[in-house]
């Protein structure tokens, strides 16, 4: 299977609202297969929003059978409680990736932002617009989650299409 044959599902965790996206490459021309967030209400008991979030990916996963995804790492957060919950919902993830014998990769926020516009400090904004711009959209992904799971699997694609590249020389 080469590169071209990879779709990669790119996911942005959350507990309140989780974004996927995904991105094939193909001809090396970045393509957009699709991009949405599943959305939890915060009135719910945690166990049924992790539910929420598991169904919902493994809905995504089944309707579009990606063979390769990624996931954002978690990064040091200031505020525990928000730290745990992404946490939680990066879990969830990771489960519906390992149940569907997906291959999956973790990069940090820096990661994702260096291998999207090639700056590790860019603003939230500029790696959007950047999204947009490689995958050829009329307009910037929305929500941000949506976006930001789209430049998860972006890194992810770019990564795969480098170690392609050192095995092709090994």
């Amino acid at each position: 299977m080469n590169r071209e044959d990879k779709l990669v599902l790119g996911i942005d965790p959350g507990t309140a609202i989780t974004g996927y996206g995904l991105v094939r490459e193909v001809d090396n021309q970045l393509e957009c297969e699709g991009f949405g967030v599943v959305r939890t209400s915060a009135s719910d008991k945690l166990e049924r929003r992790l539910q929420e979030i598991y169904s919902g990916l493994e809905e995504v996963v089944k309707k579009h059978n990606p063979t390769d995804a990624a996931v954002e790492k978690l990064f040091f957060h200031r505020n525990v409680s928000s730290a745990m919950a992404v946490g939680q919902g990066r879990g969830v993830a990771l489960l519906v990736i390992a149940n569907a014998g997906i291959a999956a990769g973790e990069y940090t926020p820096l990661e994702v932002k260096q291998a999207v516009t090639g700056y590790g400090g860019a603003e939230k904004l500029q790696v959007q617009e950047m999204v947009g711009a490689l995958l050829n959209l009329d307009t910037v992904p929305h929500p941000d989650d949506a976006a930001d799971a789209l430049a998860v699997a972006i890194c992810h694609v770019h990564t795969l299409s480098t170690h392609a590249l050192f095995e092709g020389h090994g």
